[in-house]
């Protein structure tokens, strides 16, 4: 049976990781990611798992460590925020590449500089096109349910990729919140023991993972690569199915909140959905028919299927916790105006930049936007596509 708890966002990781049990952890602390190894290492020392933790001197050497265990055949994670993650760039490609389905859970932070410790988006969607699934959370009951589903996913045979568990610096890694855990033997049923194919310690099939790849052979590696990341998102939805058997939570690849008759609507990633749901609650009780689209997997994108949501909104903000500098748009922006224009969907589109360092989102502030975004319709034009929100000028 269930049982419910009070946790922060990395207590219900490290919780999560206890129960899952993997092979290896290696980790360097950076905040606010440090409590998910300084948990999970004292799991170990306790004896409540049996995985080995491997203290490293950098983020880099954490990654190697977590691609030389998993290349190995062991189930192996690491943890880091920011510009830990930055530290490990070209590792991040090389885990990718080597179809090792290993697990990186990360805090969502600022990448300097300035130097901040608050949460944006600009390191993971720095790394979101390095290969790696990505998936967001909202809240902290989401943090622990999308890392109790993520070995799954990486480990199916049509994947075999590395996942990024994203979930937002203090807001919610610190925060804590009532939340529901699944039983310990129904997540270790679940997840089951991870039983690879081919690893470098099987005698039967020797093997050498990281060879340079000659120009014949790199571009079909990559278009394999791709292939594997477009079925994550069929994977992700039949994994999900069966996550809701033992949890009785249901997570699609994004959440749809009060847009079955939205003319305006949101698209947004992260805690800052929970924000935007009080401002649609509040705009419905005044009549207007807003809408929320919170993207729970952003790669592989969803493109098809946010479309068919936005089918009906006359416009909509699609909202980036980063800055690109390109002075068109950001990564949420660009996703959705392409798979909209791909479709010749009629939706008119402003891109806003919103809480970068830890910058407060507001309920007023979501308000704004909406009546922002009826006005536009009113108009049937958009001015400045591109804005900024809560930033003095």
């Amino acid at each position: 049976m269930a049982r419910k708890d009070r946790l922060s966002g990395n207590e219900a990781v490290a919780e999560a990781l206890r129960q899952i049990n993997p092979d290896v952890m290696a980790a360097f602390p950076i905040t606010p990611s440090t409590e998910i190894p300084q948990y999970f290492s004292k799991l170990v020392a306790n004896g409540q798992v049996d995985s080995e933790f491997i203290p490293v001197e950098s983020e880099h050497s954490a990654m190697s460590a977590v691609i030389g265990s998993q290349a190995a055949g062991a189930r192996s994670v690491t943890a880091t925020s920011s510009a830990g993650m930055a530290l490990m760039w070209e590792e991040l490609y090389l885990a990718a590449s080597n179809r090792l389905p290993c697990v990186l859970t990360l805090v969502n932070r600022a990448l300097s500089g300035p130097i901040n410790i608050n949460c944006d988006h600009s390191d993971s969607m720095g790394a979101r096109d390095s290969g790696w699934i990505q998936i967001y959370a909202e809240n902290n009951q989401e943090v622990y349910d999308n890392l109790c589903m993520a070995y799954r996913i990486a480990e199916h045979k049509d994947v075999m990729l590395p996942v990024m568990i994203c979930q937002d610096g203090f807001i919610t890694s610190h925060a804590v919140e009532n939340i529901v855990l699944n039983e310990d033997e129904d997540v270790k049923n679940f997840v089951g023991e991870y039983e690879p194919e081919n690893s470098l310690l099987n005698p039967e099939c020797p093997m050498a993972v990281g060879p340079y790849s000659v120009t014949n052979y790199y571009f079909e590696a990559k278009r394999a690569q791709a292939e594997a990341l477009k079925n994550a998102k069929q994977v992700t939805l039949d994994v999900a199915k069966e996550y809701a058997k033992i949890s009785g939570r249901e997570y699609g690849l994004f959440e749809e909140y009060k847009m079955e008759d939205a003319e305006y609507a949101v698209v947004i990633i992260g805690s800052a959905a929970g924000t935007t749901k009080d401002a649609v609650d509040k705009l419905r009780a005044e009549g207007m028919k807003a809408g929320l689209v919170k993207i729970r997997l952003f790669r592989p994108f969803p493109a098809e299927e946010i479309v068919e949501s936005l089918k009906g909104v006359k416009a909509v903000a699609l909202m980036d916790r980063t800055e690109s500098y390109n002075d068109n748009c950001g990564p949420i922006g660009s996703e959705v105006t392409t798979a909209l224009y791909r479709a010749k969907a009629d939706v008119l589109t402003v891109n806003y930049v919103y809480g970068l360092g830890g910058r407060d989102v507001k309920v007023s502030d979501m308000v704004n936007v909406y009546n922002e975004l009826e006005k536009i319709a009113e108009e049937g034009k958009v001015e400045n596509p591109y804005r900024y929100m809560g930033v003095r000028e």
